[in-house]
């Protein structure tokens, strides 16, 4: 491969705020799906993901729209996303990352994916990089101007009013929220050098377990679930962590009254557990990650932040806000979330 940025190539990120800002920003949707970006050298084609391990044998589908789409010589940051229905289906996006070549071949013509472009780093011979970020922008519409699905170019607009309303109704084609990035920018590799608001909400959940953290006898996350008023059982949703080292310290403290006898039942262990049991599968991103759990007693109410819901669980970590105990835990039912309402994901990309 001979390209004047070659692989790998860590993204560039983005640092968290409270509103959309104003000023000299370019203002795009914040996709939910995986981070990638494409390096294309005639018929030679990698898929570099956010961590710098390839996704070319993941996405044999997004390498053939790349070769058929994409100029000869270039390379383009964007996402690798999967629509079902009207919305992003982040959990199939998940199913791709196999260990079988037969079962990814097969989910490709299944459940095929698409890459939208929003960066470009390379053209032919050139880089791009030090280029602002507004000219970066015309040369990727330049460069896609005859781009057909499962290729796009992520919508964009410079009006703060126009990117606070996609913050609003985007959300129910199952996007993450808003990018603002300096039009005068220019491309930083694993530099938090953009913007991004995202949806934070509030949940209060039931603490049925907790993970010892990896550097020793301290909680590493608090493990969550919610009722489901139908089937009658608590549903792992997820887990709160992200405490200071200090913090998980006194957690183990706070948790030991509610351990849980041995012998005494629990929702997620033994004859009839929950399919939404925590630890029921190995980690797709690192297979010899430690899934065990240590059972609670499942009296405990935490309050946490959450950003939006993947089905039936958080698509992120949820953040520890305080205790409840004031909260009966078998009020903690899936009823608390908010429903964003429905929204095409083909006007978003027609945007």
């Amino acid at each position: 491969m001979d390209l004047p940025v070659l692989p790998p190539v860590k993204p560039m990120l983005a640092k968290s705020v409270p509103d959309v800002p104003e000023g000299n920003y370019l203002y795009e949707p914040k996709w939910d799906g995986f981070r990638c970006i494409i390096f294309r050298d005639g018929d030679e084609v990698e898929l570099g993901s956010r961590n710098e391990k390839p996704l070319t044998r993941y996405f044999p589908e997004v390498v053939e729209a790349i070769k058929a789409q994409l100029p000869e010589r270039c390379v383009v940051d964007g996402e690798i996303i999967i629509a079902a229905g009207e919305g992003l289906d982040f959990e199939a996006l998940l199913q791709r990352i196999h260990p079988a070549d037969s079962r990814v071949r097969m989910l490709a013509e299944t459940t095929p994916a698409s890459f939208v472009a929003f960066d470009l780093l390379a053209l032919d011979g050139e880089s791009l990089m030090d280029r602002p970020q507004s000219e970066r922008r015309t040369a990727l519409e330049q460069a896609l101007s005859s781009s057909q699905p499962p290729v796009h170019l992520t919508p964009m607009t410079t009006d703060p009013a126009v990117a606070r309303e996609w913050f609003t109704v985007f959300e129910g084609a199952g996007l993450d929220g808003v990018i603002a990035k300096p039009l005068g920018g220019v491309y930083t590799p694993d530099k938090r050098a953009m913007l991004k608001v995202k949806h934070a909400r509030t949940v209060d959940c039931v603490v049925g377990a907790f993970r010892w953290h990896k550097s020793g006898p301290v909680v590493g996350s608090l493990v969550l679930g919610l009722y489901d008023a139908a089937a009658g059982r608590l549903q792992h949703v997820g887990v709160a962590a992200s405490f200071p080292m200090a913090r998980r310290a006194t957690l183990v403290e706070e948790l030991q009254p509610y351990l849980l006898p041995e012998g005494e039942p629990h929702p997620w262990l033994g004859e009839g557990t929950s399919e939404r049991a925590p630890g029921g599968e190995p980690s797709r991103w690192n297979r010899d990650k430690d899934m065990s759990f240590v059972p609670l007693r499942p009296e405990l109410v935490v309050e946490v932040a959450y950003d939006h819901m993947e089905g039936s669980r958080f698509r992120h970590t949820a953040q520890f806000r305080h205790w409840r105990p004031d909260r009966d835990p078998a009020s903690c039912t899936y009823a608390q979330l908010d429903r964003p309402v429905l929204f095409d994901l083909a006007s978003v990309l027609g945007a």
